[in-house]
């Protein structure tokens, strides 16, 4: 084995094969020859890649890696790390870009002679695209040395290059290694990326450069219009990705001037070595780092930067904010995403009060739990304009609510969120404070007001949307109540007439078991598991399962289709979906209605025979607690449910029809109480907002 040999752990094993983990467990336990561990840990070992590969084949489970597949096991394995694969993987399509017939030359050599010739023609590349290496550019040409364990990965990714593109290639190797490590990275969702760019207007003709103090993995940069980008990263790891995430975003078009626009991405501690102190920016868009206490207030107390005060050491978010305005050329627009205690911390009202009385902050939009990391926070747009030589206070703030309504957010998450529609109403709101005419587009619930800056300007500056607009929420008028009730009226007569009968006495019942196990094998059943919900339609999440409502997940944009890691798991009418975490025990049957949705994480799919198996017979069964007990296990706080040890009773088809009109009976009983609470729950909330606001009189 080739001492540099990529690694791959049994969850990779499973992938390659298509089978679930325990599979691997036993082959290790059965055979023999099974691949010896290379690395790991005695709990989590490695296997070398090559090995594996070859004993699959020999046993006849594998007839071929999917390409796609093979090159991220050998990206997710590298010696060096992911990151550095990432690297030395976007430099090479970099060259596969630039020189075709020069790339095809230097792979028809040996990987050892290759490793060398190829770091000469990538410091060829990198000036080409970036500049000479002593500028401070952010990606650095890999010596032979560091070349040598990547070749192999080289080769794959271009052949992988060759079928989806280089951009494409690029972007799915991207999106696996974030959506494998989604807490080692600060993310920012592509809708909400799009909002912040379309408010700063990128795609416009007056915007020529776009600056990115914290630019992450450069999704900001990404929604940007055809314009000159500037970004700044404090990990060297990260900025050489942004930079080459960058640069290949144009790299299968022609090579016009516009897709040759200027590409600066540098490395360094933005607010401590600032790389850019002379430029002004058409545009910069920013997501910041959030309640840094180390960021430089001690050595910083006399920065220029701070025109609107000095930061508190709990204000980092306020010093981005001046950053991104000093960065700014005259009428320039920044878009920062804030946590929403930013708007009214009072460590920070008199830097507030500064940047309304001088007209330089324009918008503070409210987002919706879900938007953006932490997801359970519902952040906060801020839209500032860099005032002129002379400047003019601006009048009015815009303050805009985008908060969901309950009935609509019941089960929520970021799953449920509707990006599209939030953007569209966002941009309404901010085009009309504008003087725009807004285009119509997909409603939206969105409370806006243009506030007076006068009104604002009290002891605590608060600038939080909810504190000075009705949240979208609130109930539209004694009317829409009235409708309300009728509707929990007659839900809750509907649930009276199911209610099912007192059951009779009876001693228990004594019945020959199987598992969900046997009956797999047996070919009764089949049992899958959900993905992330690649594809085009709608996705079955968790938060449905639970709650009941209909398939409301979007499709992973992390990857183009060309390059998905794996095709979704497609319901179809009468599958028994079970989740696999959570205490909760829930277990839903498809319909006509839910079919053709992608089964989407923490899910699986049981899929009876219905010849040998009724699903609603399978699925009442399921629910058992007993059942249930025996067939979790728990791994730190969660529990998680293993489906092929739930058992079933052996019983005739039409037996198991009869319990299965029962269980359905129940289900609809259970469908009924569940919306009468959600109407319950809605129509008390719609009264006391009714009656404390006035809309509603106690008569």
């Amino acid at each position: 084995m080739p001492e540099n040999a990529t690694e791959v752990t049994a969850a990779g094993i499973a992938r390659l094969a298509g089978v679930g983990r325990a599979a691997v467990s036993n082959w290790r336990r059965r055979h023999a020859d099974f691949p010896q561990p290379v690395g790991g840990t005695e709990t989590s070992p490695s296997f070398a890649l090559p090995e594996v590969e070859r004993w699959l084949r020999d046993q006849g489970k594998l007839v071929e890696v999917p390409l796609r597949e093979r090159v991220w096991q050998q990206l997710a394995g590298h010696p060096a790390g992911p990151v550095t694969a990432l690297v030395h993987t976007g430099c090479a399509l970099l060259l596969v870009n630039r020189s075709p017939a020069a790339w095809r030359e230097i792979t028809g050599v040996s990987d050892e002679r290759m490793a060398g010739v190829l770091s000469l023609a990538l410091d060829d590349a990198l000036t080409d695209r970036f500049g000479p290496a002593g500028n401070g550019r952010a990606v650095r040409t890999p010596d032979r040395a560091e070349l040598l364990p990547s070749v192999p990965l080289l080769r794959g990714a271009a052949e992988l290059a060759a079928e989806t593109g280089v951009r494409d290639a690029y972007e799915f190797l991207l999106g696996r290694q974030l959506d494998a490590n989604p807490r080692q990275y600060t993310l920012t969702p592509p809708g909400l990326a799009e909002l912040m760019a379309e408010l700063a207007g990128t795609g416009g003709p007056g915007v020529r450069t776009v600056l990115d103090p914290a630019a992450g993995t450069g999704a900001l940069l990404t929604a940007a219009g055809p314009a000159g980008l500037y970004a700044q990263e404090s990990d060297p790891g990260l900025a050489a990705v942004t930079a080459l995430r960058l640069a290949l975003r144009t790299a299968d078009t022609p090579r016009t001037a516009s897709a040759r626009r200027t590409l600066d991405v540098r490395t360094g501690d933005t607010l401590r070595a600032d790389a850019f102190p002379g430029l002004a920016a058409d545009a910069v868009l920013c997501h910041p780092p959030f309640n840094e206490r180390n960021w430089g207030h001690d050595e910083l107390a006399y920065d220029p930067r701070w025109e609107y005060g000095f930061p508190a050491r709990t204000e980092s978010e306020l010093a981005w904010v001046q950053h991104a305005l000093a960065r700014l050329r005259d009428g320039g627009t920044a878009v920062l995403l804030m946590p929403p205690a930013a708007a009214s911390r009072r460590s920070g009202r008199r830097i507030r009060a500064d940047l309304l009385r001088r007209g330089a902050l324009r918008a503070v939009i409210a987002l919706p739990a879900g938007a953006a990391p932490p997801y359970g926070i519902p952040l906060h747009l801020w839209v500032l304009r860099r005032p002129g030589a002379a400047p003019q206070p601006n009048p009015a703030l815009l303050l805009v609510d985008t908060a969901e309504p309950a009935e609509q957010t019941t089960g929520g998450g970021r799953d449920r969120l509707d990006l599209t529609a939030l953007r569209h109403a966002v941009i309404d709101a901010w085009h009309a404070y504008e003087g725009q005419r807004p285009q119509p587009t997909a409603p939206h619930s969105a409370a806006a007001r243009t506030v007076p800056v006068i009104e604002l300007l009290d002891d605590d500056v608060d600038l939080a949307p909810a504190r000075h607009l009705p949240s979208p929420a609130a109930t539209g008028g004694p009317a829409e109540l009235a409708g309300v009730r009728e509707r929990l009226t007659t839900t809750l007569g509907l649930a009276t007439s199911l209610t099912p009968p007192p059951p009779a006495p009876t001693a228990p019942a004594h019945r020959p078991l199987t598992t969900l196990g046997e009956l797999a094998r047996a070919g009764a059943l089949q049992l899958r598991h959900g993905g992330a919900g690649t594809g085009t339609g709608p996705v079955l999440t968790e938060h449905d399962v639970l709650g009941g409502t209909p398939p409301s997940g979007a499709p992973a944009t992390g990857a183009p289709a060309t390059g998905a890691p794996e095709e979704p798991v497609l319901v179809e009418a009468g599958d028994v979906v079970v989740p696999v975490l959570g205490g909760v025990t829930v277990v839903r049957v498809v319909d006509e209605a839910t079919a053709g949705a992608a089964l989407g994480r923490n899910l699986q799919l049981l899929r009876p025979d219905p010849d040998v198996l009724d699903p609603w017979f399978l699925a009442g069964f399921l629910r058992g607690t007993t059942n249930n007990r025996q067939a979790s296990s728990h791994a730190s706080t969660a529990t998680r449910l293993d489906a092929r040890r739930l058992q079933l009773p052996r019983l005739p088809l039409a037996e198991q029809r009869r319990y299965g009109e029962r269980f359905r009976a129940l289900a609809a009983f259970e469908d009924a109480l569940r919306l009468a609470g959600r109407l319950g729950g809605q129509l008390v909330q719609g009264l006391y907002d009714g009656l404390t606001d006035g809309t509603v009189t106690p008569e």
